[in-house]
């Protein structure tokens, strides 16, 4: 059967003309390959060779991810008929095999983590060449700061918040982008590279003062363990849906986490809330808890009393979990979505989905 992949390359693959001394030569994309969380993408890589030099059985394919500017993480490895996937990327990568030449990469189910770039190396017994492919993941940026307050993480803290709600530390490209979109964040927050920056789209005087341009402000490179900012998360793609869940009266946290799994579902996180609405275009003028014990509402298109003239995820703080009562988004997993109304049969609050 054919495979459904998502394959989005901005650049043509350029097809040069094979080296004269018969050396190997890679070719891969120039600009980036773009899909989402769960999809299958084509890491596009061919390469060129004297046939009658070397043995195909001879040639070694390698796919690494750069994690760092020096470092590297194995992702697939082809030599002759054996074939061998790393880590996480065990049983979602395979060869594409498309004719001679063709050393690209499937991934499937691709992850948040997946996000970044990619070398494609071959070599044969005495010549090497290699390429870079960028891989990159619609979603959005969400900022984040913990019940602790503003400017309480450092960066190792600061990445696990974003796993923590479902999300990485996003890019300086990620960040920028979400600028280019109209992010303006007073914050400074940690990215994934450990530098410290943030969006400016309205300059302000308590923002940096009102007479410096817009852009991304950049603080630098900081100290991973002793400074402490905010964080700049990024997720991608839901399989599942975050939704509304109305009851009869408002709930606790506490509360809030049980009307959830009796409807058969779980207390969003932050950036599954954020996922809904950028991707899911959700649009609720009803404050609920999420998963961190923070109270937040997604607003699509902005309308009177609904918090502001601009679209975004409004957030309204940390309140007590045990006294204070507020709705709850709930999210559930796999594609049939929200309940229907009155499945749940009776409980304590009858909650109805809306």
């Amino acid at each position: 059967p054919p495979l459904n992949v998502s394959r989005r390359v901005l650049y043509p693959l350029c097809l040069c003309a094979e080296d004269e001394s018969g050396a190997v030569v890679v070719q891969t994309a120039p600009g980036k390959v773009i899909t989402h969380r769960g999809g299958t993408i084509i890491l596009p890589c061919r390469y060129h060779y004297d046939v009658s030099a070397h043995d195909p059985a001879e040639i070694r394919l390698k796919w690494t991810k750069v994690t760092e500017p020096m470092s590297f993480v194995d992702v697939f490895v082809a030599m002759g008929r054996e074939r061998r996937a790393f880590g996480s990327y065990r049983g979602r990568t395979a060869l594409q095999e498309d004719g001679a030449g063709d050393a690209s990469l499937i991934v499937r189910n691709v992850t948040l983590q997946d996000y970044g770039r990619y070398e494609c190396e071959v070599t044969n017994e005495l010549e090497d060449d290699t390429g870079m492919v960028k891989l990159d993941l619609e979603g959005v940026i969400f900022p984040y700061h913990p019940r602790l307050g503003r400017y309480t993480l450092n960066f190792h803290e600061a990445r696990e918040a974003c796993l923590a709600q479902d999300g990485i530390l996003a890019s300086y490209d990620q960040l920028h982008a979400a600028w280019l979109e109209g992010l303006d964040w007073c914050n400074a927050g940690w990215l994934q590279d450990g530098s410290v920056q943030y969006p400016i789209a309205r300059p302000r005087d308590e923002c940096g003062r009102k007479d410096t341009p817009v852009g991304v402000r950049n603080y630098g490179y900081r100290h991973k363990d002793d400074e402490r900012y905010d964080a700049f998360c990024f997720t991608s793609n839901l399989n599942g849906k975050v939704y509304f869940l109305k009851t009869y009266r408002k709930l606790s946290y506490p509360e809030a986490l049980q009307a959830c799994r009796k409807s058969g579902a779980r207390v969003a996180k932050v950036g599954q809330l954020y996922a809904a609405w950028k991707i899911q275009l959700l649009d609720k003028c009803e404050a609920g808890w999420v998963e961190d014990g923070s109270i937040r509402y997604p607003i699509v298109n902005p309308r009177a009393r609904c918090g502001g003239r601009e679209p975004g995820v409004r957030n309204l703080g940390f309140p007590g979990k045990k006294y204070k009562l507020f709705g709850v988004y709930c999210y559930k997993k796999g594609s049939e979505g929200p309940p229907k109304e009155g499945s749940e049969g009776p409980g304590k609050w009858g909650p109805l989905q809306v």
